[in-house]
């Protein structure tokens, strides 16, 4: 079974870094740099937990409505438009997620907050497939990074043209959050970001 995890895990990296359809003078081009080592070992850290979730059933997620209160009012100015939380289940995978929606006045700037529990499970292969690869790319318009916030694994990626981006962070190899922009800055989001105790949410069972 854990193979089936790994291959899982494995087609999740080649997605990301896109080496499967390129040519060798796209690869060249790249400007990704990708970590195999390093995806290698976070493969085999989630292909174990899934097969350990497998074995003792399903972890129990944090209460959607605890996950709501670490919500911020506001998205560094942005007022919060919207709170929503759900349970939900399915192949022996359980999640809990709490989204806020954050806009000013006439919708041009817009801000998505996501915080999800996956209870340590084989669903954060999809949730957060980037933190299996290392990439650090940066062009005229923008950059895609990953790397650490605080103690955390994070992704970054931002155009500076269309003023659109996304932070996202690993907290504690189950919980994933996710904050996605559309004409902000990306110093807002990351502001949007500090709003989010993540040492609280890694504290929580």
């Amino acid at each position: 079974m854990k193979l089936h995890y790994i291959g899982v895990c494995c087609l999740a990296v080649a997605l990301l870094t896109g080496c499967g359809g390129k040519s060798e003078e796209e690869k060249a081009a790249e400007e990704a740099k990708v970590s195999v080592s390093d995806a290698v070992n976070s493969m085999q850290q989630m292909a174990e937990q899934a097969e350990e979730a497998e074995k003792n059933g399903p972890v129990e997620t944090v209460d959607f409505r605890a996950l709501k209160e670490l919500l911020p009012a506001d998205a560094d100015g942005l007022p919060r438009k919207e709170a929503t939380g759900e349970k939900a289940g399915a192949m022996g995978f359980k999640i809990s997620t709490a989204s806020g929606e954050y806009a000013n006045a006439d919708g041009t700037e817009r801000i998505d907050l996501d915080i999800v529990d996956a209870g340590g499970t084989g669903a954060l292969m999809g949730l957060a497939a980037w933190s299996m690869i290392d990439v650090d790319k940066e062009t005229e318009n923008g950059y895609e990074r990953t790397g650490k916030i605080g103690d955390y694994k994070s992704y970054e990626k931002y155009d500076n043209a269309n003023k659109d981006g996304e932070i996202a962070v690993l907290v504690k190899n189950r919980f994933v959050v996710t904050i996605k922009g559309n004409g902000v800055s990306a110093e807002k989001l990351k502001a949007t970001l500090e709003d989010v105790d993540l040492d609280k949410l890694a504290g929580m069972k």
